[in-house]
C-alpha cells in the first residue's frame, strides 16, 4: 500500500471513530442513495424531497427527471466511505462521503455533503467539512477538496462563505480548503471587489482588485499579490473569479482576452470561467435541466446580484 493510500485509511478510521459522523453500516447502502437522491433533486431540480418518505414510484420518477445523473451506482462503498452526519441528540441528518484515495495534490475527496432541510442553519455541515479537514491534517494529508455544479448555486454560495478556494473548473467547479492557503474573504469597497488574505501581522491585506472599465473587467494586482508564495498565485484569480460570476460582474478585460478564454478553460484567469460557465449553461439547456441563467461574459453595468460573502458569517 502507497503511503498516501495508508495516510487516507487512517484518516478514515479517524472519521469513524469521531462523534459527528457515523460510518454507515452494512445494509444501509439503499438509505444512503435516497439521500444522495434528495441531494440531486434539491440542487438540479430546485425541489425538496424527504428522503427518508420517498416510495419506489416517486423514486423512479425522480431518476428520470434526472436522467444520467440520477442513475443509482451500486458498489459505490468499493471506492469510497459514506458516513451519517449526526446531530447533537445522535439522530442522523445528512451525509458526507469521502473517498479511499486521494484527488489533486493528496487532498481526501469529499462528496455527497447534504443536510436534511430541518436540520440546517446549526453548523452541522461545516462540523462534518471541519471533521474531515482535522483528519486529513492529522495524517499530514493537504486538506480536502470537493466539486460543485455551477448550477448549484446555493451550495456553491455555501461552499464560498465557508472560505474554500477555487482550485478549477474542468468538468464542474472544483474547490479545495488546504494548509498551504490563507483564509480569505471578498469585500466591495469604493466600487471595487477586493480579495484579501489573512497576514498574522496585518490583518486583512489585498492582493487583487477587481473593477469595471465601462462594460468590461479591470483586474488589478497589488505589491503584496506579487511577494504571495505560490499556492496563493496559483488560486487567487480563479477564486475572485467565481466571485466575480456570483456578483454578476464583468469577467472579460476586452475582446483579446475573450478570443483567448478557452486557454484557461480548466483554471485561471476570470474568462476562462465566463467561457466554461457558458458551456455548462449550454450543456444543461441541451438535457432539459434548470440553468441559472445565460452568463453574459461583459453584462450590463446595472447587472447586480448578491456577491457570496466567504468571511466569518
Amino acid at each position: 500500500m502507497r503511503s498516501w493510500d495508508a495516510a487516507v485509511e487512517r484518516a478514515q478510521g479517524r472519521l469513524a471513530a469521531g462523534e459527528r459522523l457515523r460510518a454507515a453500516a452494512e445494509g444501509e447502502e439503499r438509505r444512503f442513495a435516497l439521500w444522495d437522491l434528495a441531494s440531486l433533486v434539491e440542487g438540479e431540480l430546485a425541489e425538496l424531497v424527504d428522503p427518508d418518505g420517498l416510495a419506489p414510484e416517486a423514486e423512479r420518477g425522480w431518476r428520470e427527471r434526472l436522467g444520467e445523473s440520477g442513475r443509482e451506482w451500486p458498489g459505490g462503498e468499493l471506492y469510497r466511505r459514506r458516513y451519517w452526519i449526526r446531530d447533537e441528540h445522535g439522530e442522523d441528518v445528512g451525509t458526507v462521503a469521502v473517498d479511499n484515495w486521494t484527488k489533486g495534490p493528496s487532498q481526501l475527496a469529499v462528496s455527497s455533503l447534504y443536510v436534511r432541510p430541518g436540520s440546517r442553519g446549526r453548523g452541522l455541515a461545516a462540523a462534518a467539512l471541519d471533521e474531515v479537514y482535522a483528519a486529513a491534517a492529522a495524517e499530514g494529508l493537504p486538506g480536502f477538496r470537493l466539486e460543485a455544479h455551477w448550477s448549484w448555486q446555493p451550495a456553491v454560495r455555501y461552499y464560498l462563505r465557508r472560505g474554500l478556494w477555487v482550485v478549477g473548473w474542468k468538468r464542474s467547479l472544483s474547490l479545495a480548503r488546504m494548509p498551504q492557503l490563507p483564509s480569505y474573504r471578498v469585500r466591495e469597497e469604493d466600487g471595487r471587489l477586493l480579495l484579501l488574505v489573512a497576514d498574522r501581522q496585518r490583518g486583512w491585506v489585498p492582493i487583487l482588485a477587481a473593477g469595471r472599465e465601462g462594460r468590461w473587467l479591470r483586474l488589478d494586482e497589488t505589491a503584496d499579490y506579487r511577494s504571495c508564495d505560490a499556492w496563493v498565485h496559483e488560486y487567487a484569480r480563479s477564486t475572485l473569479a467565481l466571485h466575480l460570476a456570483l456578483a454578476g460582474w464583468p469577467m472579460v478585460r476586452g475582446p483579446q482576452w475573450w478570443a483567448e478564454a478557452w486557454r484557461w478553460a480548466e483554471a485561471g484567469e476570470p474568462e476562462g470561467l465566463a467561457h466554461r460557465i457558458e458551456q455548462f449553461e449550454q450543456e444543461a439547456r441541451g438535457t432539459g435541466r434548470r440553468t441559472v441563467g445565460r452568463c453574459r461574459p461583459v453584462p450590463a453595468p446595472e447587472a447586480t446580484a448578491q456577491l457570496a460573502d466567504s468571511g466569518d458569517g
